[in-house]
Parts: structure tokens; sequence; C-alpha cells
């Protein structure tokens, strides 16, 4: 298969939009409606030592490797082979709204040790389709983003084993299958590969990474987005927002 070079390095089985990190590959025109691509990162960064992809955060892009704990991210099985659906070009979504002012959490967990832990109980992801934050979103891009609230939205419910929970989208040209694959129905088209990772912390804890996501992450309704690559303490009910639609809801032992 003939590969092409993104703006940030990584090699493109697709020659309009990366699909490592989304960005436009140089010569092919942006979608009509869509705002500018961001600024890539330097591709001049370390090479990651499981995959090559180059270092432009505390964690690679392509397969969840941390570069500040030098491990790898957990093992995952064969992508499929279905094309990537590629991300909305557009900014992130930074919705006024009075009633909920931007809160920003400093991280206060101690770093993992090394090879991680697991909680001492049983936590699970629910994940679904939230209309009231597809509904910000709409109201900050407008209505030319050609989002449609999908149809068919069955709740998910994913227990988070392991010291690392990547939540993201499989990818057909790498070998990412994150824990929480948002390719999963409904879709998101607003999700990277690696948009964040979960972090298990001693106590029966768990932290939240933003590792550079092109759309951002937020948390508990707040319009403002985390800081990207600074762990964010998170707990039993808080809501992590994702993509176009996608509400993350974490649950400490059985969901009911």
């Amino acid at each position: 298969m003939s590969t092409v070079d993104c703006p940030a390095g990584h090699r493109s089985a697709t020659p309009d939009y990366c699909d490592v990190c989304g960005e436009l590959i140089e010569g092919t025109a942006a979608p009509p409606g869509g705002a500018a691509a961001g600024t890539s990162a330097s591709s001049s960064g370390t090479p990651c030592p499981d995959c090559g992809t180059p270092k432009t955060d505390r964690f690679c892009e392509a397969c969840g490797y941390d570069f500040a704990l030098m491990r790898g991210g957990p093992s995952s099985p064969s992508p499929s082979t279905r094309d990537p659906v590629q991300l909305p070009d557009a900014d992130p979504p930074t919705i006024a709204d009075p009633s909920s002012p931007p809160v920003r959490v400093t991280p206060s967990f101690p770093a993992a040790p090394a090879g991680g832990t697991a909680p001492d109980t049983g936590w699970f992801a629910v994940v679904n389709a939230d209309r009231d934050y597809f509904e910000r979103v709409l109201a900050e891009l407008g209505p030319d983003t050609g989002l449609t609230f999908p149809p068919y939205c069955p709740e998910r419910r994913i227990p988070l084993t392991g010291s690392q929970i990547r939540i993201g989208r499989r990818s057909s040209s790498k070998s990412v299958v994150p824990e929480i694959d948002l390719r999963e129905p409904p879709e998101d088209p607003g999700v990277s590969h690696v948009h964040a990772v979960l972090l298990a912390r001693p106590g029966d804890h768990w932290s939240l990474v933003d590792p550079g996501s092109r759309n951002r992450t937020c948390l508990n309704g707040a319009t403002e987005p985390i800081a990207l690559n600074v762990e964010v303490p998170v707990g039993d009910g808080d809501r992590i927002h994702v993509g176009a639609w996608t509400t993350i809801t974490l649950t400490r032992g059985e969901p009911t």
C-alpha cells in the first residue's frame, strides 16, 4: 500500500488527511464549512521505541507509548480493515455558558510506579451519545459542520482494567485499538486515534490526560477544555466529553 507524509511527519495510508493525527495533508483542499487546521507539532521529536512515530508530547499519538514512564501502552488486537473516519476540520468547542464557568483542576495524585497498578475494585466507563453535549458543540461550530446526531445510540459499559485506558478511534493503518474505541456505534468522527488516556493511580484512584487531541477534552459540562499533557484527577460520577457527541461517565462498582 502506498503512503504519504503528513505535515507532522507521520506515514498516512490516506492521501487527504493523516490517518494518525487527522492533519490536512499538503496539496489537499480543506472541506467547505470547516475551519483552518491547527498548527502541527514538530516532527523532529524522539522516535517512539515501539512504533517509530516522532514524539510530540508525553504519550505517543499512534500507539500510546508513555515517554515519561518509558513503557508501552496495553497490547491491542489487530485493527479493523475499514478506513478511519476523518475528523471534522474545526477548532475545539469553547461554548459560552454562564451557568458552567471554566474550571481547571490541578492534579494531586502521585505518579504511578513503573509497571502501573490497577484499581483495587471494579470501575466501569459508561459510554453514551449525549444530545445536550452535541447541541453545545453545534452552537459553537455553527450549522454548516455537516454533523448529525446519530439515530442509533446504544449505551456501552466498559470495565476499566489495567494501568492505562486509551480513549480514541482504532486505526486501519496502525496497530491502535483503544480500550474505549469510539469507532463502535455510534461512531464519533470528532475523536482522535488516541484522544485521551485514563491512568490508574494508587489508592483506587484515576487521573485523565489529554495527550494532544485535535478537538480537546472537557469534564463535567465545563466549557474550558482540560490542559494538554496535565493529569487531572477523576472519580465516580465524573463525565468526560470528547468528539462531537460522546460523554463517558466513570462508575465505581457494577453499573445499575
